[in-house]
């Protein structure tokens, strides 16, 4: 059994300034800083064959804490970056939204079909993403591998592993800063999702402020 950690990054600085943060190259807060002291306990005594990471400053540094003394390095995977927004990169929501009443209703209500303007649509990113994970579940069999991503990455994965449609994109959630998944993979790369959104490695007063969620893990029922 390979078993793939999927672990979203730290807070960033577009996590609370309301802007579109995408493959803008944004650093992390000083709450984020301290998510990843957690993040690296949580992980200190799991034992990884290696760890991968987005290209961009918050999931290399989310990878390093996932690390922690452990002697491996990270390796960037273009393919678990964020998904481009194109002409709204690193724009304000409200400004971008309240002058495209079309492309705010497409985001809320049919985020399967968002494409801003020079962005990469969700539905590619929605195949990007899962080639990359079977990719690397393929390239480590029978080994446990960390991957440190973003919050569109793991809403696309976890709908299609519950619900196997994009369709459903709408109706799942978004992880928290540092949240967790586990998902597993036989030798034939069927995937099995154990868990996700798992962030009990924080402590309430470092959970982000723009959204508390109720459930603080949730494990697949079988």
């Amino acid at each position: 059994m390979t078993k793939i950690y999927l672990v979203r990054h730290c807070e960033a600085i577009g996590n609370v300034t309301d802007i579109f943060q995408g493959v803008t190259d944004l650093d992390i807060t000083e709450l984020g800083e301290k998510q990843l002291k957690f993040l690296k306990e949580r992980f200190e005594n799991i034992q990884l064959d290696c760890v991968y990471s987005s290209p961009l400053i918050r999931t290399r540094k989310t990878a390093n804490a996932i690390i922690g003394n452990k002697s491996l390095s990270a390796k960037i995977e273009k393919g678990l970056i964020e998904i481009d927004g194109g002409v709204i990169e690193g724009k304000n929501y409200n400004d971008v939204f309240s002058n495209n009443r079309e492309l705010a209703e497409t985001w809320l209500n049919k985020p399967q079909d968002f494409l801003p303007e020079g962005g990469e649509s969700t539905r590619d990113a929605y195949e990007r993403i899962w080639k990359t994970v079977k990719q690397i579940a393929s390239e480590n069999k029978g080994k446990t591998v960390a991957c440190a991503t973003h919050g569109g990455v793991m809403r696309c994965l976890i709908c299609r592993l519950l619900n196997g449609d994009i369709e459903h994109l709408k109706d799942t959630p978004f992880h928290e800063n540092t949240g967790v998944t586990l998902i597993e993979f036989d030798d034939n790369l069927n995937a099995n999702l154990v868990f996700y959104n798992d962030f009990s490695h924080l402590p309430s007063e470092f959970i982000g402020k723009k959204k508390k969620t109720l459930n603080r893990f949730i494990e697949v029922k079988k």
